[in-house]
């Protein structure tokens, strides 16, 4: 590439911008991902590259790294400039509490729209897992030249492979050039209605990922939680001076915790949904995990020093250091860090939660 088409790649890409959701603990990954240390700040899949890494990554090709914006827990700061050093401070958005995706996503997006007006801004969460990168390049620029022409809220729909309950789900109008009007949204269904949601071939997985323009999103806060907008329409005078901190703690400290998905896209008339045709995995459980990696003749996923006698169907994380040896084990996570060792049955991976809640009882330094 020439110097000229470089010029002009960047002037395109100028109004792209990307906000990264990585604030969350992963919980559900416990005892790998904990509150000092979470799932998106660890080499999860052992490729060479923390998830926060390949997630900003896959956005090279779409917006500047000047436009890359990570909101985070303040308490992972350093993490995040440890794995980002190329991030600016006022790149790296930082929240005093969790109070959900909303409040998350208005922080970020009025930041935005004061450096561009016109910005265009695909929203994505730090754990997903996407190896068809040129696909979804090609999704996502659809859909920020979509938003750059109308005002429409877009969100990334995923072809089911299997009817899974741990996602959400959108029915969706008659396709049209990839980009359909949503009819509804089903928040984890039940077995069985996921199973009707396959077959029906009317519904597909909700990623979770995000593309509007900076004055759409900003007004459809306003019109659908004027509260939320109006606690970050006053924090904005602060936005890029010493006392945008201070701000932000007032701004959180007045927020309810709500979902994007909740208080905006399922009220919303103009949302549309993306048609994807990648892989794509939400990286939120144990199983989530076991599918996304390859399997030995058993069945079993190893990420460890393991043998393994009679077992089958296992998903297996453990210390590389430590020889861990399993018989006569089926359909099982085992999976230990930092002193925590969890042996569950795979389908029973969504108590993990619970065991988490339990082990505060146990101390501090388990969770």
């Amino acid at each position: 590439m020439n110097q000229n088409q470089m010029s002009e790649t960047k002037k395109d890409r100028a109004n792209n911008f990307v906000i990264i959701m990585a604030g969350g603990v992963g919980s559900r990954l416990w005892p790998f991902s904990r509150t000092s240390f979470p799932k998106q700040f660890h080499d999860i899949l052992e490729k060479g590259g923390t998830l926060l890494q390949s997630t900003v990554k896959r956005f090279e090709n779409i917006c500047l790294p000047e436009n890359i914006f990570v909101v985070t827990n303040k308490i992972y700061k350093n993490l995040v400039k440890e794995q980002l050093p190329f991030l600016s401070d006022d790149q790296i958005l930082l929240e005093p509490v969790k109070r959900n995706t909303a409040p998350c996503i208005a922080y970020a997006s009025h930041k935005i729209a004061i450096k561009n007006p016109a910005a265009n801004i695909i929203v994505s969460p730090a754990d997903h897992i996407i190896t068809e990168v040129e696909a979804f390049e090609q999704s996502m620029l659809k859909a920020l030249a979509a938003t750059a022409e109308k005002d429409i809220l877009v969100t990334l729909g995923i072809q089911p492979t299997r009817p899974d309950t741990g996602y959400g789900y959108i029915q969706f109008e008659e396709e049209k050039d990839e980009l359909s009007r949503v009819k509804t949204f089903t928040e984890k269904p039940v077995i069985e209605m996921a199973q009707q949601f396959v077959d029906s071939g009317e519904f597909v997985w909700n990623a979770g990922i995000f593309a509007w323009n900076a004055r759409t999103i900003i007004k459809a806060v306003k019109q659908y939680i004027p509260d939320l907008h109006d606690i970050f329409f006053e924090a904005q005078k602060s936005f890029y001076t010493p006392q945008e901190d201070e701000a932000i703690r007032r701004a959180y400290s007045l927020c309810k915790s709500i979902s994007i998905d909740y208080g905006v896209m399922e009220k919303a008339e103009n949302v549309y949904v993306i048609l994807a045709g990648f892989k794509w995995s939400d990286l939120g459980t144990w199983k989530s995990l076991y599918n996304e990696l390859p399997k030995d003749e058993n069945r079993n996923v190893i990420l460890g020093n393991t043998i393994t006698y009679n077992s089958y169907n296992c998903m297996v994380k453990t210390p590389h250091e430590k020889l861990v040896v399993l018989q006569g084990l089926q359909d099982c996570i085992v999976a230990e860090y930092d002193n925590v060792l969890l042996i569950c049955r795979k389908e029973d991976e969504q108590k993990v939660k619970d065991f988490v809640a339990d082990a505060k009882n146990k101390g501090a330094e388990f969770i």
